[in-house]
């Protein structure tokens, strides 16, 4: 499946209509739009109004409406395999999809103010904060759990992401974490000074 955007702001989508190929459900409400990012079968576009439209497979989060209500002044749209993370105006993170992919972050949802920016690899999410922490959700083979490094994550530049790892960036070095495959592994000092 493919979505592009035009010059006008509508949507395009094509291939395979179960996985978001299909957009006429949701057709008229594609205006403005900003950006668009996708699942592995769905699709969320962010309009510049500030709302969320998606669509395609439910199992893949085509369907926000059980949150619908929350996304309203979106800054951002970051997706996982099978989940979306939406950072609001005010810092704070809405997400919605399958819970192992990220799409249940109600266990961090506390410590999620203030939010920066947000990455995801293909099952989890990490948020930089405006004081320059991080705080990690979803899948602790794709990232989602930052426990081993989090000591070391202060002062947060940027977040860059793998396939199934994190790597923050610091002044001068870099902190990694989740599968080691991915580049996880932050064993080795990565220092640039």
């Amino acid at each position: 499946m493919c979505a592009a955007i035009r010059d006008d702001g509508s949507v395009i989508t094509w291939g395979d209509p179960g996985f978001g190929g299909d957009s006429s459900e949701v057709q008229d409400q594609l205006r403005q739009v900003r950006r668009i990012e996708a699942t592995q079968g769905a699709f969320a576009a962010l309009l510049a109004n500030g709302s969320v439209v998606t669509w395609g497979d439910p199992h893949y989060s085509g369907d926000s409406s059980a949150v619908q209500d929350q996304l309203k002044h979106v800054q951002q749209v970051r997706a996982a395999d099978s989940a979306f993370a939406a950072v609001l105006a005010g810092g704070s993170v809405v997400t919605w999809g399958h819970p192992k992919f990220g799409g249940d972050s109600a266990a961090v949802h506390p410590l999620l103010r203030d939010v920066h920016q947000i990455q995801a690899t293909h099952a989890a999410f990490a948020a930089t904060l405006a004081d320059g922490s991080v705080v990690c959700w979803g899948n602790p083979h794709g990232g989602g759990d930052s426990s081993a490094v989090q000591e070391q994550l202060r002062n947060v530049q940027q977040i860059q992401k793998a396939y199934g790892a994190f790597a923050a960036i610091m002044s001068g070095r870099a902190v990694a974490w989740g599968n080691p495959h991915s580049g996880g592994d932050s064993s080795e000092k990565m220092d640039w000074s």
